[in-house]
């Protein structure tokens, strides 16, 4: 086991980690679970005991996963409905699964309570400056250095420009237990657009976990967020409108997820690598990170036993530029959303979208699939994107 104290700079590591979020957690495992990293001293920074359910992870995949012992619904059958068209389909090959934010955290605490190789320190980090041969971390109370410093702390300066779309995807979900039995376990809803559209890209999101229990989440794609009071009121007439009865909120989920274009990456430096959200890590069309992220770590695993610099890591792909101009259609004509996913899912099956969301479809397929799309608004986007490039 390392003696932390004795080392001879107790403030230096090899690895710091800033954030326990969940891609902190992410990391933090991988790295400690590869015997490549075994004589690495490593530091993960956090200011919160992560003790609430803050959130829901949900994500879809394959056959049995590895985090099947604790997630709290899968669902092999789902719903899309807009006034344009409605669909019931089954997901197969996958399953979508959902995890409470409080049990992910749980569980990694157990796990990482046993590693002799990482600190967890209780602080809050207030900057990050770097070199070429450091990254330094400064905490409320000290100052820590690495080699290899890993940040997912919010990078804010994605706001700060106009040349990438950028749009939010905000939502307040409730978790309900209903006097009526409204809701099929058997099937998740994807996205319902019956609600009112209001010039935006507006729908409910329903994970039923039972015939009177469900997360009921209004969410917008959307340049702003809204008061607090208009998602909950939406929920509340959306629950009416089933004919829900008396409900009691078990319950509450918010939050807000950029989805962008915009080059996060290009804060990198030699000794700091930016990841999850902050790294550019969530897709940018969906808002989906879990997944992402895991695919990414995978590949920053294999890439750190390189000793290559962590500004040369990212890189772009495809999907990144479908990303780009999905974005930059419905930024420009966000009141278009329900149509535009409409076409996706009337043209195409479930299965091929599920492959282009994971980034695992072929070029054939991504053609298809843009086909779905008006093809005049992605032309312009195009030329744009091009011209920007």
């Amino acid at each position: 086991m390392f003696n932390f104290e004795s080392m001879s700079e107790k403030n230096f590591y090899d690895i710091i980690i800033c954030g326990g979020g969940i891609t902190g957690l992410l990391l933090a495992k991988k790295l400690t679970d590869d015997i490549y990293f075994k004589n690495h001293k490593i530091a993960l920074i956090e200011k919160e005991e992560k003790n609430k359910n803050d959130r829901t992870i949900s994500f879809w995949e394959e056959g049995k996963g590895e985090w099947d012992s604790i997630i709290c619904g899968s669902w092999k059958n789902a719903n899309f409905i807009s006034d344009e068209y409605q669909s019931s389909f089954a997901l197969r090959p996958y399953t979508y699964k959902t995890i409470r934010g409080i049990d992910f955290y749980n569980h990694f605490k157990k796990s990482l309570n046993n590693k002799n190789n990482l600190k967890i320190i209780r602080d809050n980090i207030l900057n990050i400056k770097s070199d070429n041969s450091f990254s330094y971390v400064k905490t409320l109370n000290k100052e820590y250095k690495a080699p290899r410093v890993f940040s997912s702390i919010p990078n804010l300066e994605y706001k700060n420009q106009t040349s990438i779309p950028v749009l939010q995807q905000h939502f307040i979900g409730w978790f309900v237990k209903t006097e009526n039995s409204i809701f099929d376990p058997n099937k998740l809803i994807f996205m319902d657009f019956s609600v009112p559209q209001k010039g935006n890209t507006r729908f409910m999101y329903i994970l039923p976990f039972d015939k009177n229990f469900a997360l009921v989440e209004y969410t917008l794609f959307s340049k702003k967020i809204l008061e607090k009071e208009e998602y909950e009121e939406n929920i509340k007439k959306y629950l009416k409108d089933k004919n829900a009865g008396a409900f009691k909120i078990v319950e509450k989920e918010a939050g807000s997820i950029p989805m962008t274009g915009y080059n996060f990456s290009k804060h990198n430096k030699s000794t700091l690598l930016h990841i999850g959200t902050s790294g550019g890590w969530t897709k940018a069309s969906t808002g989906f990170t879990f997944k992402k992220s895991i695919n990414k770590i995978e590949h920053l695993i294999l890439y750190l036993k390189s000793n290559k610099p962590l500004d040369k890591f990212e890189y772009k792909t495809k999907f990144d530029f479908y990303d780009l101009l999905f974005l930059d259609v419905l930024y420009h004509h966000n009141e278009k959303g329900m149509s535009l996913f409409s076409g996706m899912f009337k043209k195409n099956n479930p299965q091929r979208i599920f492959r282009f969301l994971d980034e695992k479809s072929s070029f054939a397929e991504d053609v298809l699939l843009m086909l779905s799309f008006p093809i005049g608004k992605f032309v312009k986007a195009l030329v744009k994107n091009f011209s920007i490039s």
